[in-house]
């Protein structure tokens, strides 16, 4: 990417308090009944630390999100651990889930660029608590490999992986190795036990696990993990796995899905088991057979022996899917499951981040398409594009906005419905800002969109801060 920003691939979020199966992202810090969203930036500065990194976390209500309601969170607040250092990038990656077993969601937080004890670069986890009045402190995760690779916290996802109702940790880094913290984690650190799995995804540098998504693909009662990245024959192929839950843990599978970059689980076609979505999102895949040069996603729906059949691939040049697949359009940038009009199915928000607008000057300023489920699956019945030339969006549509960088289907007003919010990382030059869509009840609708800028909340916007690069609830 040009203009100073920095290439990031979105993060993802795993299920939290409050979620089900056609709900996966239903995080409510402050435990109020209203899901929360928790919107980084990643490369922010921090009293002049730049890519220190910053969190905001905006409650909901009955009406929503806004400026209005929110916390600021860096490292340098009261009891988080660490100190905002340039380089940090804390808060980017992020997941929700109830570690302690308390009632209120907590946010576990990586910060990949921390340097440990003369480690540069080492990385760090920290889980921010819940509380009456949302995300206070937080406890350092000790890395159990310490000096053993870089990048610890490149990736986070909590999900119950033994079955036993308490909230583990799966921790990606610079290794082709997942690290899970188990039977829940104390304010203290303490934690039940620690595992770690050898995935079957290429570990030389740069390559290593790129992103790691939780949730019951089987419904058995264990929380799975897909794991994606670089295959190891060297063409760059990008792939997943899934790590299916046990009662000891996750398990090692060499079973590859299609896809790679991106994941989400939830119930599509409502038959009670997680489908597996992954986004294709890059260009290298315009040699393989059946994919679209501009980016694709796969669907490979879930059973009670895990996934099952062959994935169903979707892209810009699938009828009835709005857009035409260009090369480097990155349909499948980013993902986000949910249920839009509460019908029972979940529905996929699809980020295009690098989609050209119709007007000159407008490459790369992205769109997001949604898609809806059904009994039969995902269909492309009643599907809708969103860009900020769409008539209702706020703003506009400039070179390199991206807006879709990052989407999370989540409900924020509580009505039964998830409501989008869209990371729009590029805007104003690296400044970034976030959108939300809300639902009508059978359908996103522009009406009462919202868009945050980062200064409108208190985030500084010297550099290229990418507000809204990642979104967790």
């Amino acid at each position: 990417m040009t203009g100073g920003l920095v290439s990031l691939s979105a993060g993802t979020a795993s299920a939290a308090a409050g979620s089900s199966a056609t709900q996966p992202h239903q995080a409510d810090f402050n435990n109020d009944g209203y899901p929360d969203i928790a919107v980084s930036a990643p490369v922010a500065s921090v009293n002049g630390r730049e890519g220190a990194g910053q969190i905001t976390v905006f409650h909901g209500s009955a009406s929503g999100i806004s400026a209005s309601r929110h916390t600021n969170i860096t490292q340098n607040s009261t009891g988080v651990p660490g100190t905002a250092e340039a380089g940090d990038g804390f808060g980017s990656s992020t997941s929700p889930g109830d570690f302690n077993s308390d009632g209120y969601t907590d946010l576990a937080v990586g910060t990949p660029g921390e340097g440990v004890d003369g480690d540069a670069g080492a990385g760090t986890v920290a889980v921010l608590w819940g509380s009456s009045s949302g995300l206070k402190s937080g406890t350092t995760i000790a890395d159990p490999a310490p000096g053993s690779h870089d990048d610890f916290g490149y990736d986070v996802a909590a999900g119950d992986f033994d079955g036993d109702t308490k909230t583990d940790l799966a921790v990606s880094d610079s290794s082709n190795i997942v690290r899970t913290f188990k039977g829940g984690i104390a304010k203290s650190g303490a934690v039940g036990s620690r595992t770690a799995v050898t995935t079957p995804v290429r570990d030389t540098h740069p390559y290593h696990v790129n992103k790691i998504t939780a949730g019951d693909v089987d419904a058995d009662g264990m929380d799975d993990l897909v794991v994606s990245g670089n295959n190891k024959s060297g063409d760059d192929h990008l792939v997943s796995y899934l790590l299916p839950g046990t009662a000891a843990g996750l398990g090692t599978s060499t079973a590859e899905l299609d896809g790679g970059v991106v994941s989400d689980i939830a119930d599509l076609n409502g038959d009670g088991f997680g489908d597996v979505v992954t986004g294709l999102a890059s260009d290298l895949l315009e040699a393989q057979p059946g994919m679209s040069t501009g980016g694709n996603i796969h669907i490979t729906y879930g059973s009670a022996t895990g996934p099952a059949g062959e994935a169903t691939i979707l892209s810009q040049a699938t009828e009835g899917v709005p857009g035409t697949a260009e090369v480097g359009d990155q349909f499948g940038w980013d993902l986000s499951v949910g249920d839009i009009n509460g019908d029972g199915y979940s529905d996929i928000a699809v980020g295009v981040a690098f989609e050209d607008g119709a007007a000159s000057g407008t490459g790369d300023s992205g769109a997001v398409t949604v898609l809806y489920g059904s009994a039969a699956g995902v269909t492309t019945a009643g599907a809708q594009q969103f860009t900020q030339a769409t008539a209702g969006v706020p703003g506009s549509s400039e070179y390199k906005d991206m807006f879709g960088g990052d989407v999370l289907l989540s409900d924020l007003n509580a009505d039964g419905k998830s409501d989008l919010t869209i990371g729009v990382m590029g805007e104003n030059e690296g400044n970034g800002a976030i959108t939300v869509l809300k639902s009508n009840g059978t359908k996103l609708t522009t009406t009462g969109a919202v868009s945050i800028s980062p200064s409108g909340v208190g985030v500084s916007t010297a550099g290229y801060p990418q507000f809204g690069a990642i979104l967790g609830g």
